[in-house]
């Protein structure tokens, strides 16, 4: 068994790892087939698991609430099968410039005004060159001086750059798997599994909290959802926050007319998230504005704790605050 403090690939049939040295060594070790399992079960069944699970480790009846913000949109050199940004694809997202650090300041004083906690920053790049970089650790450091959580979606980091996006206050760095090692080249080839474990060991090695998931719905199988979620959970520190999103299909991207995945599958999906990382915010992220309310709260009930406020993630529609507010208030949430 391979032993490191970096995030290891496990296959989808591999057994259960042992802890690392920088692991707790109480934490157990998910194998994919645990969590298949865990997918298997009757469905109230699971929902009791990941209830119990969530109430031993959080309000059942709070959800954290962030904001996120393109502030650079389109002209992205990556090929991931799912993105509108992405410069190879004939899609309705236009490459637009860096945003002004006034206009990104604007959205946050307005994100904090609509509840939320936390305000998160992407932009489409492979990586960010420092001239890039530069500008950006100025709209952390602004935002954080108004008392919000800072988030950031770059793309990958090389040497040096988590330490500049620390020191400039970053809370949270969004860099996701997407799905299993063995999907993964069905969905991207400009960029390795290995590539996006890397930039994530580099969050951890200066102590910014990791935000990690995967989307859902691509074409993977049941058996490739859950490898997903054991890559997530049978990290040395799994990740604080685990987005789960539901593909939104964009006309022009490869992935556009894909079989749309069940929605009870989805809800699934956050439950075994929930049992397999329970101390770890589970966000209801892309694809709730193709849910029905009912789904929306069944995944609340399966232990989902985050969302994304605004009308729009990135460049894809999502509930207005307005809409999420609504739902909280029929279902007794508090936001967070």
């Amino acid at each position: 068994m391979l032993e490191t403090s970096s995030p290891v690939v496990i296959n989808t049939d591999g057994l259960k790892t042992k802890p690392s040295a920088s692991c707790d060594s109480t934490i157990e070790r998910w194998r994919v087939a645990d969590i298949v399992a865990l997918f298997e079960l009757p469905f109230s069944d699971l929902m009791y698991q990941a209830q119990t699970v969530h109430r031993a480790n959080f309000d059942a009846n709070a959800v954290q609430v962030s904001t996120l913000l393109s502030i650079k949109t389109g002209g992205c050199s990556e090929d991931c099968g799912y993105c509108p940004q992405a410069a190879r694809y004939h899609t309705e997202v236009e490459d637009e410039p860096l945003m002004q650090l006034q206009d990104v300041v604007a959205a946050a004083q307005e994100a904090k005004a609509n509840g939320a906690s936390r305000f998160c920053m992407g932009a489409a790049w492979r990586g960010p060159k420092q001239r890039d970089l530069e500008p950006v650790l100025k709209m952390i450091a602004e935002v954080k001086a108004m008392g919000l959580e800072t988030c950031a979606t770059l793309g990958m980091l090389k040497d040096g750059q988590a330490e500049q996006l620390k020191d400039a206050g970053l809370d949270y760095y969004n860099h996701n798997l997407d799905t299993a090692p063995e999907y993964y080249g069905d969905v991207i080839s400009t960029r390795t599994y290995q590539d996006r474990l890397d930039t994530l060991d580099r969050v951890r090695s200066v102590d910014i909290n990791v935000c990690s998931g995967g989307i859902i719905g691509m074409g993977e199988s049941r058996n490739q959802r859950a490898g997903l979620l054991a890559q997530l959970a049978n990290m040395a520190r799994p990740p604080e926050s685990v987005p789960i999103n539901l593909l939104t299909q964009v006309e022009g991207t490869p992935l556009h007319g894909t079989e749309s995945l069940d929605h009870l599958e989805f809800v699934r999906t956050i439950a075994a998230a929930r049992i397999t990382m329970p101390s770890s915010y589970v966000r209801l992220s892309a694809g709730r504005q193709s849910m029905p309310e009912g789904i929306q709260a069944l995944c609340f009930l399966a232990g989902a704790n985050s969302i994304f406020y605004g009308e729009k993630l990135l460049t894809t529609p999502n509930p207005e605050a307005s809409v999420d507010k609504q739902l909280f208030a029929k279902l007794g949430i508090n936001q967070i």
